[in-house]
């Protein structure tokens, strides 16, 4: 049996494609269950990082807040988004509710239309607190989130149909919203790693690239569009040491020869039931090149089975995933809402019994 590891000795292990003691496990949830859990435990509201604790979570996040002026005016009815101008409205579940995307101000912009759109300084962040940050959580894998997120980030601004055609025929006022945003993004996780002092282990980059049972787009648009815009985001993390991890929901298993060429090493969400990401499939094909991160469904047993239900996931999950290293245990995406409490905390308990070396 490992030796015990610190949570940072885990995850970069587990990352490495080597055994670690015990699988490591990270959590994201919606902030109704997030409440409900935090409930569970006798916490108060605000307090996270109790909650990842209780989980056993082995990873942090850091980042740099925002400190200039507010970019876009509020709306009326809206959730106005102070940097990027993104718009929500509140729609309401029987579990809840949540702010959905709507108006898409820029879904007939023009490229003047577009250069003139406010858009966030990297001069106007807050680096003075991350490396203070990351040394708090020194003994944890911290991760800094930095989303090039071409199709979703710029489909809530434009509409996914418009966006998609954007790629299809190079428009010009679409692909300078993607390229502006790029730009800055990339200035902003660089200022970031920079001010972090070696703190980071972990830059997560995000594009989602398929629907349920088939990709978004084709490999040759990916290859075209998409992966030469990824590319200085993972030689980013490559120059600081840190691993790039690719968040990519649906069918996306069809890029990730291409994502090991780039240098990640990394790819979350992995949604089983989506097809080629049954986990048996991507140890097989991929384990060899890439370390995994998700895998248990927030659409399966954990949303609508039982306790028993769940264990069992988790346990036929580890089965697979386990042998060799090269996996961390994670929901795809967040935890859902209508998300049974006691469901939640037997994912992390059965992760903490089952996962073990």
């Amino acid at each position: 049996m490992p030796q015990e590891m610190t949570s940072k000795q885990r995850a970069l292990t587990a990352f490495a494609r080597k055994e670690p003691d015990r699988v490591p496990v990270n959590y994201l949830s919606n902030p109704g269950i997030d409440a409900r859990l935090k409930g569970h435990f006798g916490l108060a509201a605000d307090d996270h990082d109790g909650l990842l604790n209780a989980l056993g979570v082995d990873f942090r996040a850091a980042g740099v807040p925002y400190a200039g002026p507010r970019l876009h005016p509020e709306i009326p009815g809206r959730q106005v988004d102070p940097l990027w101008g993104i718009r929500t409205r509140w729609i309401e579940h029987e579990s809840g509710g949540y702010w959905d995307y709507c108006d898409f101000p820029l879904r007939h912009a023009t490229l003047d239309e577009i250069e003139a759109w406010p858009m966030p300084s990297p001069d106007d962040f807050d680096y003075s607190r991350i490396a203070e940050d990351c040394r708090k959580h020194r003994d944890y894998a911290v991760c800094y989130y930095s989303f090039p997120d071409i199709i979703n980030g710029t489909g809530i601004l434009r509409t996914m149909e418009q966006t998609l055609i954007d790629l299809l025929l190079d428009d010009p006022a679409g692909m300078r919203i993607v390229d502006r945003k790029l730009k800055i993004t990339l200035e902003i996780a660089a200022r970031a790693l920079e001010a972090a002092r070696g703190g980071i282990d972990v830059l997560w980059l995000a594009e989602d690239l398929g629907s349920q049972i088939a990709p978004m787009i084709s490999l040759d648009l990916f290859r075209k569009q998409i992966r030469p815009r990824h590319q200085p985001f993972v030689d980013l993390a490559r120059r600081f040491g840190v691993h790039a991890m690719e968040h990519t929901c649906g069918s996306s298993s069809w890029a990730y020869d291409d994502f090991a060429e780039m240098g990640v090493t990394v790819v979350d969400t992995l949604q089983p039931e989506a097809k080629d990401m049954a986990p048996a499939y991507l140890k097989e094909r991929f384990g060899g090149k890439l370390a995994f991160h998700g895998c248990i469904s927030t659409a399966g047993p954990l949303a609508h089975g039982t306790v028993d239900d769940v264990i069992a996931d988790v346990r036929n999950t580890l089965r697979v995933m386990m042998p060799g290293g090269g996996y961390a245990l994670a929901p795809t995406h967040c935890i859902q809402d209508n998300t049974p409490t006691e469901n939640a905390v037997a994912m992390y308990e059965a992760a903490r019994k089952y996962g073990r070396y």
